[in-house]
């Protein structure tokens, strides 16, 4: 992937703090739901209830779709991405600090609510496949479908990797 199309995509997830995320329920029919996230570099984190829908939905299924929009004054300036990837549990602890502290930083309020039980949430990390990058300045409608390799995601563990060793 080019330089220019992942900073791209990372600004426009810089701006936006909600998306909305679309799980397969067990009986086929999608659910959308929307969430808070953090991202580092192209892969994506949420945190949900362990006994939510969306928890039941991707130990059924782990394909999901997101969408985000990113804050626009009118039309011509929209700009967001529409993705499909697929969604794991981070189980890993040291994954797991560094997400928190993601979150801590983009969402300094969460400091200051009482913290669930750690076995009643479940984290999970989004490796995109696919993504159109909307952006109405280059036109109304206007979106580039880019396919994200194993070697873009391969990019964004590294800079995680190097990000968190520096500390």
């Amino acid at each position: 992937m080019k330089p220019a199309t992942r900073e791209r995509i990372t600004d426009i997830l810089d701006r936006c703090k909600d998306m909305t995320i679309a799980t397969v329920r067990p009986d086929g029919a999608p659910q959308a739901t929307v969430v808070s996230f953090v991202h580092d570099g192209l892969l994506i984190y949420f945190g949900c209830g362990a006994e939510s829908q969306k928890a039941e939905n991707l130990a059924h299924d782990r394909r999901v779709s997101i969408t985000v929009t990113a804050p626009y004054e009118d039309w011509m300036q929209i700009q967001g991405l529409s993705l499909a990837g697929t969604a794991g549990e981070v189980t890993s602890p040291r994954e797991k600090d560094s997400v928190t502290e993601l979150m801590l930083k983009r969402f300094p309020e969460a400091a200051t609510i009482p913290q669930p039980e750690p076995l009643s949430l479940k984290l999970f990390r989004v490796r995109p496949s696919l993504v159109s990058i909307l952006d109405y300045t280059k036109g109304f409608g206007h979106a580039d479908l880019v396919a994200i390799g194993a070697d873009d995601i391969t990019e964004s563990r590294a800079s995680f990797r190097h990000q968190w060793a520096m500390r």
